[in-house]
């Protein structure tokens, strides 16, 4: 019995990993795809529709009809309940973020390759953990510093062999990585804090729209007026609806990976999507690569993955913590319950 609950057990194990591995291959490869997509569409060499802001905007709006068909039609999940003042203090400042950080990662595809991009990308760790330190999300620890540093050198070397070096691109690019790291942040103070947790559906039901609204401003003062005065633009509802589906089904991608395995499983598939993206940007796009770029981002990458390697420990170490605390707690109810078996035999016998 012991052996075949041992072997369920396994196949159990086995399972759960298969599954979860599975979610992340599909997030690798429509996160790739709608990368791809983006920097076709946006690229003056290719599609040649520099618009990021009314990019993001199709999205934004097509994810929005999207999940409110599929909460407010069909039913088919329950809105999370909202009130005002969370929504305002809350949803809006992260939709904001995200609009803005939407937004200045489509326009660096309009100056930079898609390789050199994430090379750049490597920087988020840096970035989420000094805005951590900044909100008191974080203590400050010279050894995880030291590898920020680490991090932020060999990115800077990559930079430094970039055949295709655009300084306004790489300022877009940074801006958007600081503006993300910012986001995430206040997700875990604004939202997690409060206990809030969306499924994906519910997610782009709230966010979305207010996404919708922030990117509405830039863009009836810096792309609207260039819109109108060419007559030669015609909506290609294939390539932009395509387009809008693949972000769609990303978004929920990103969530059912973080709630099946963790964000952490998420930073660690974020590597080898990267890894994958400069070898098809090398070898299909034929982007330049440069040896400097690859020991620069080899450089990055191994302090990434050390930094995820910290994480991972941390939260094993607090997992055994839970697990030792809640056995204490059981133990001692169990002891309590004896002594007040105990005392009660005693006034028996006594009677």
């Amino acid at each position: 019995m012991a052996g075949k609950g041992g072997a369920t057990l396994s196949g159990g194990v086995m399972k759960k990993i298969i599954i979860s591995y599975t979610y992340l291959g599909i997030w690798i490869v429509l996160s790739s795809a709608v990368i791809v997509y983006n920097k076709y569409i946006l690229d003056k060499k290719l599609y040649n529709w520099p618009f990021p802001i009314s990019l993001t905007m199709i999205h934004m709006a097509f994810c929005s009809s999207l999940a409110f068909f599929l909460v407010r039609i069909l039913n088919f999940v329950e809105p999370v309940t909202l009130s005002r003042h969370v929504y305002f203090t809350c949803v809006l400042p992260i939709g904001a973020l995200y609009s803005l950080s939407l937004w200045l990662s489509n326009s660096a595809y309009i100056y930079l390759s898609v390789s050199f991009i994430q090379m750049l990308k490597a920087l988020m760790p840096v970035a989420v953990y000094t805005i951590g330190i900044l909100f008191k999300k974080d203590t400050f620890k010279n050894s995880t510093m030291c590898n920020m540093l680490a991090i932020s050198v060999g990115v800077a070397i990559a930079a430094y062999g970039e055949a295709k070096y655009d300084s306004w691109g790489v300022l877009l690019q940074l801006l958007a990585v600081l503006v993300e790291a910012t986001r995430l942040v206040m997700v875990q103070i604004l939202l997690n804090s409060k206990g809030i947790s969306f499924n994906p559906i519910a997610t782009l039901y709230y966010v979305a729209p207010s996404c919708l609204v922030f990117l509405s401003i830039p863009w009836i003062f810096v792309e609207l007026p260039i819109l109108r005065a060419s007559n030669s633009f015609k909506f290609d509802f294939v390539i932009f609806g395509s387009n809008s589906l693949c972000a769609f089904a990303l978004n929920l991608a990103v969530f059912l990976v973080v709630g099946k395995t963790s964000a952490l499983t998420m930073n660690i598939g974020g590597v080898v999507k990267d890894w994958l993206l400069i070898a098809f940007s090398w070898s299909v796009i034929k982007d330049t690569v440069t040896p400097v770029n690859l020991i620069g981002y080899g450089l990055a990458f191994l302090g990434v993955a050390y930094y995820n390697h910290q994480k991972l420990q941390a939260l094993k170490a607090n997992e055994v913590e839970k697990k030792s605390q809640q056995e204490d707690e059981e133990s001692g109810i169990l002891l309590t319950e004896r002594e007040q078996s105990g005392s009660g035999k005693k006034g028996d016998s006594q009677d």
